[in-house]
């Protein structure tokens, strides 16, 4: 049996909610990644212990 913590998930249900800063526009999971994606802007938030960090400073340009 494994008693080790694991860092809490994103709650899906909180897009519903969170918009992009910069665009005002929906945003997109990436569960591989751990971000949500925000195609207008071409960037990528950072979701850290299930909690996203929508500052547009802290966010991943897109290629």
């Amino acid at each position: 049996m494994n008693d080790a913590p694991q860092s809490p998930g994103f709650d899906r249900r909180m897009l519903e909610a969170l918009i992009c800063p910069q665009t005002h526009a929906c945003l997109e999971y990436d569960s591989g990644s751990q971000e949500l994606i925000s195609p207008g802007a071409n960037l990528a938030y950072p979701i850290r212990d299930g909690i996203p960090i929508m500052l547009t400073d802290e966010a991943r340009q897109l290629e």
